[in-house]
């Protein structure tokens, strides 16, 4: 589930507290948790809701002054209106991670990853060359870095998702960058 990321702050500062989304399923799950750009979000509650239901509370609520403006907020797909009640639970541990230079018993734990992750590869090994990629051009659109090694956008930002789990890249405004651990990595071994 994509948030604005103002909506992110209000959630984050408590201002608010819920979303709506029009689903044919509910995309979420009660008790799951979404990482965002300002940390961890729990999901407290999904539920579908009928518009004539929903009164100003339930605007203010979800950032809005009217329910007009919070049905509008929920998009034109085809589906039942999903209230998404949401909370901060704190700060996505990635962040610390990526800070977290490895030891020399890590090192050989993330390299052996990295080692499985190539091997399962549908391309062949990907990971340091993604990785030496990234730190040779940070803040270049995954698009362009995708095509320059002959590849689709939507797989190789997958693959980028899988070095971030790690704490090796970070998400840029535009495009990547390698954190210090990945930096630490990558000097150890290409």
């Amino acid at each position: 589930m994509l948030l604005r990321h103002d909506v992110l702050e209000a959630i984050e500062s408590g201002r608010v507290d819920a979303v709506y989304r029009r689903w044919a399923q509910p995309r979420v799950k009660t008790g799951s948790t979404l990482r965002t750009a300002v940390g961890v979000l729990e999901i407290v509650s999904v539920e579908v809701v009928e518009p004539g239901a929903l009164g100003v509370e339930d605007a203010v609520a979800a950032g809005f002054e009217t329910v007009a403006d919070l049905i509008t907020s929920a998009g034109t797909r085809e589906g039942s209106l999903h209230r998404v009640r949401l909370r901060h639970v704190g700060p996505d541990p990635r962040v610390a991670l990526r800070e977290a230079v490895p030891d020399e018993s890590e090192l050989f734990a993330i390299l052996s990853r990295l080692d499985r992750l190539d091997d399962a590869g549908r391309h062949g090994p990907w990971t340091r060359q993604t990785l030496r990629l990234i730190a040779d051009n940070p803040g270049v659109r995954a698009e362009d870095l995708a095509r320059s090694v002959g590849r689709d956008k939507m797989p190789f930002k997958l693959d980028v998702r899988k070095l971030k789990e790690l704490g090796l890249t970070e998400s840029l405004p535009i495009g990547y960058g390698l954190s210090p651990r990945g930096e630490s990595v990558l000097q150890k071994r290409v």
